[in-house]
């Protein structure tokens, strides 16, 4: 089973056990669809039943039933949520996951291979795929329009034009 981090708790929340969380996906509200999350607490596993999600800022705000007052709110500050991914509601089409993309072969139009999708990060403008060449340094390529124009998930395979000047 495949599991993706979804969010962090950053902090406690009001004094009922509530927490705030740094959603680490493009959509907050699929927190609104799970009806759980896991996360590692104590040193094992622990499942959290959701009982409800608010909106605040760049966060969102999670009530779990397993929390119920700040002091225990407070244990699980910097826990990493994570949820099996057939949990998360289908991709719209032409996004994915980044742990997908992570290890793909990627390749120009010309069909040489560039490197190996080491990482994908935000700029708040658009993501930055981090390629990993042999025997170079690691190759930024911002992903703006017409940059991308394959993705094969199956055989973990990516086609791209890199921009003038990148190369």
């Amino acid at each position: 089973m495949d599991f993706l981090e979804i969010g962090k708790i950053i902090n406690t929340h009001g004094l009922k056990g509530e927490v705030k969380v740094s959603v680490w996906t493009d959509f907050p509200e699929d927190f609104e669809s799970l009806k759980y999350a896991l996360t590692k607490h104590g040193g094992a596993e622990k499942r959290l039943e959701i009982n409800g999600v608010k909106y605040q800022k760049n966060n969102i705000i999670v009530k779990f039933c397993e929390i119920n007052s700040i002091e225990e709110a407070q244990g699980y500050k910097n826990a990493v949520l994570y949820v099996p991914k057939e949990e998360l509601p289908e991709l719209p089409e032409n996004v994915y996951y980044i742990a997908d993309l992570i290890d793909c072969a990627v390749f120009s139009e010309a069909g040489e291979k560039i490197g190996v999708l080491y990482d994908v990060f935000s700029t708040g403008s658009n993501d930055v795929y981090d390629i990993k060449r042999e025997n170079a340094k690691n190759l930024l390529v911002p992903i703006i329009d017409g940059v991308v124009k394959s993705v094969d998930i199956q055989n973990k395979k990516i086609v791209i034009k890199i921009p003038e000047g990148l190369d």
